[in-house]
């Protein structure tokens, strides 16, 4: 008599879509995405991306945006245990990367606390494709020795960053990257100018590698003008460092489109 097979193991794929561009998705996520039977998908994945679903798969959104009304996280944890131990096939679908500002973290700890296996599949992250979408590096031999990946959207009032440490290290030679520091750019702004020179150079990234992206070049002294002029708000990246010198003229600030 044959022993009976083993029963699959509930299993959730958390997927990186990438910053937004289909383009720049991995293979393993197309993978994932074509196979899934349920995807919960983030505000900030295009429907270029879900095109790769099945036409079978259910898919529910799942908003989550820096400073805007999102669905609870508990809820969604609660949802991807729920599907998972259901037989279901369950891709958490996510802008960028889900282990940079993703929460990723969070809901991998919440699923194996339950028994699910987690798969973690790697996307290209913002930060990383708004610098390379206006021709920056993110580390220069020249330039800088190393990025510092931080966001200005803290959990609570508690875990306020302290931009004049941040600007001291930046000032060490290090890049700075930002992500949702659009709402507390007035903040971040003056903790950084304890630490840096004005003059700085800047850079305002919008809708990163997406159809609507659109950037401006300016310095640090010029970042609260130049958002209120150029019209840029959230989603946005702010990069900050030497790294930029050399791209355009700083003053007055470049807008550009992408194609």
């Amino acid at each position: 008599m044959s022993a009976r097979p083993e029963p699959p193991v509930p299993t959730v794929w958390l997927v990186g879509a990438g910053p937004g561009d289909p383009e720049l998705l991995t293979l393993k996520a197309v993978r994932a995405i074509r196979a899934a039977t349920v995807l919960l998908v983030d505000d900030l994945v295009g429907d270029a991306v879900l095109r790769y679903a099945r036409r079978s798969a259910r898919i529910v959104h799942v908003g989550k945006r820096g400073g805007c009304r999102s669905t609870p996280q508990a809820f969604i944890e609660q949802l991807m245990l729920r599907e998972a131990l259901a037989g279901e096939r369950v891709v958490r679908l996510k802008g960028g990367d889900p282990f940079i500002f993703g929460r990723g973290g969070e809901e991998a700890a919440s699923l194996r606390a339950h028994g699910v296996h987690v798969e973690v599949v790697n996307g290209i992250t913002a930060g990383l494709a708004a610098a390379t979408s206006i021709g920056a590096p993110l580390t220069h031999r020249d330039h800088a020795h190393g990025v510092m990946l931080v966001t200005g959207h803290a959990k609570d009032e508690s875990t306020t960053l302290d931009w004049r440490v941040l600007g001291a290290a930046a000032a060490q030679g290090l890049t700075l990257v930002i992500y949702m520091g659009v709402s507390q750019a007035a903040r971040l702004q003056a903790g950084l100018l304890e630490a840096l020179p004005a003059g700085t150079p800047l850079a305002i990234v919008q809708h990163a590698s997406t159809a609507r992206q659109r950037s401006a070049l300016t310095t640090l002294g010029g970042l609260l003008d130049t958002l209120a002029r150029e019209g840029l708000g959230s989603p946005a990246v702010l990069i900050v460092g030497d790294v930029l010198r050399g791209l355009a003229q700083l003053s007055p600030p470049v807008a550009t489109q992408a194609a």
